[in-house]
């Protein structure tokens, strides 16, 4: 552990500095758009740039990565990202907001690319996973401290930008100080929506409706809060707790996913999360009012603790899932097919939230994580019935960031054999046996 600390710190500093920056960011215009009364459909709109930006990111990186290098890359998107902060609080209006936000998600899914692929690098087959772990500690960790951020001042103030922006510049100082070499670059092929959902129809399917639901859980939720009249040190706890939760939750329900039938695993956690999504409607109360009118939060910080708590892991459940159906060979080409999924589900979902939004109020929010969490459940006991369970001795779970890029999927310790060291026998030692 020590050792991938000493080789990999200036990465890890610099990426906590980064999803510092990102954590609060998108608690600050979620919540900066509802002060400025930007329409929820407006929001949505804007927010789901984003998306779309990291969406076509991920189809166009490492052909760049390929001509340019790593370091140059790094450099050139964290630059612009810092610049795009900026402009947002100098051009605040939703269709420029909308724009800016795809040039950050091309940004940000470049410099995850490039430090997963590092990663790759400088982790052998032993170590991968205690390199993700730390990889998703500090991805995690840093941005539920950054939603904390949101306190420093108010979100209708030029100041909140300029700190982000700092943090993203500062992340930039130990990877370009760094003496590592750069890493090689290894294409990664990757599968046709047709062939994945030919070897994992759940698999492909529950990508998509799974990206729509997450996209809109973390765009969405301090809009939400907002909308409810939460205080903004409430909005920071609340993100805080989501982020948080989901990180924990990670190793116990990937134990349960190792030990019983995926399937069954999915099915549970989807509708535990739809029931938890309507238990904090219920707990959202009267919270929308102030002082003695108001009902107590408690309880809606203890149901959306356990809602993260339930949805977060399912992605990486997803993907064991689809990997019980394939060889070890096409692991990480499966996990590319999943990411180019999810994509396409999280480009809809901040837009299509924000809709039913505006038709039913603040709580359709959770109107709609209930209903896409509820048709992977309802889809899930379909294939059961259908196709048997297949067991894999190659496939376990392995615990993944929700930003995890194709290139990340090798982080995955079962992606390759692990091969056993062999000791060589002295020659003079081999003659007198």
């Amino acid at each position: 552990m020590s050792k991938i600390l000493k080789n990999s710190w200036a990465l890890f500093l610099g990426m906590g500095l980064i999803m510092l920056s990102h954590g609060y960011q998108g608690s600050l215009l979620g919540v900066r758009a509802v002060k400025e009364e930007f329409s929820l459909t407006a929001t949505g709109f804007m927010l789901s740039g984003y998306y779309i930006g990291y969406f076509i990111g991920a189809r166009s990186i490492t052909s760049l990565i390929s001509r340019v290098g790593h370091i140059r890359v790094f450099a050139a998107f964290a630059s612009i990202a810092s610049i795009v902060v900026l402009m947002h609080s100098i051009f605040v209006n939703p269709f420029t907001w909308f724009i800016l936000r795809i040039v950050t998600g091309i940004s940000m899914v470049s410099i995850y690319t490039i430090a997963e692929s590092w990663l790759n690098d400088r982790s052998s087959n032993k170590n991968r996973g205690s390199v993700l772990s730390i990889y998703m500690i500090i991805l995690y960790g840093s941005m539920a401290i950054g939603m904390f951020f949101l306190n420093f001042s108010s979100p209708l103030d030029f100041q909140p930008f300029i700190l982000i922006s700092l943090f993203m510049s500062l992340a930039l100082i130990p990877i370009l100080l760094t003496k590592k070499k750069a890493p090689t670059f290894k294409k990664i092929t990757s599968m046709s929506l047709k062939e994945l959902y030919k070897v994992s129809p759940l698999g492909m399917v529950g990508s998509i409706f799974y990206g729509t639901t997450q996209s809109a859980l973390f765009s969405l939720i301090p809009v939400y809060a907002a909308s409810m009249n939460f205080s903004i040190l409430e909005i920071s706890i609340v993100t805080f707790l989501v982020a948080i939760s989901g990180a924990l939750s990670q190793w116990p329900i990937g134990k349960f996913s190792d030990t019983f039938d995926r399937r069954k695993v999915i099915i549970y956690t989807t509708f535990a999360a739809a029931f938890f999504a309507l238990c904090s409607i219920f707990a959202s109360g009267t919270m929308f009012y102030d002082g003695v009118l108001g009902s107590s939060k408690k309880w809606f910080y203890f149901f959306i603790v356990l809602f993260a708590f339930a949805s977060l892991p399912m992605f990486a459940i997803i993907f064991a899932h689809t990997n019980d159906y394939i060889t070890k060979e096409k692991f990480v080409a499966a996990g590319a097919g999943l990411q180019f999924a999810f994509g396409l589900g999280a480009i809809s979902g901040p837009f299509l939230c924000s809709l039913l939004m505006n038709i039913i109020g603040p709580n359709g929010y959770f109107v709609f994580l209930i209903f896409f969490h509820s048709i992977i459940g309802i889809f899930g006991i379909y294939r059961m019935k259908i196709r048997d369970t297949q067991d894999n001795p190659d496939s376990q779970f392995t615990p993944l960031p929700q930003t995890i890029t194709p290139i990340g999927m090798e982080l995955n310790p079962t992606t390759e054999p692990i091969e056993e060291p062999i000791k060589s026998v002295p020659i003079s030692v081999e003659k007198e046996s």
